[in-house]
């Protein structure tokens, strides 16, 4: 499996195909493949805690002697 980023290409978006995986797979220009899609979550500090309820601060309980 190869991860690759879309790629704004005109008006189109694209995908680049790493040299090693081409010569891997004895690829050449004009041959046709087929991919398969998955989407991958973009994971940032701001996109971890949506939807998360919200934090409540622990208090800690002292027995007294």
């Amino acid at each position: 499996m190869v991860e690759v980023k879309l790629k704004e290409w005109g008006n189109s978006l694209g995908v680049i195909v790493p040299a090693e995986k081409l010569k891997e797979l004895r690829l050449h220009k004009g041959d046709k493949i087929e991919i398969d899609i998955v989407q991958k979550r973009r994971m940032d500090g701001f996109g971890i805690c949506k939807r998360a309820m919200p934090f409540e601060e622990e208090k800690e309980a002292h027995e007294e002697f």
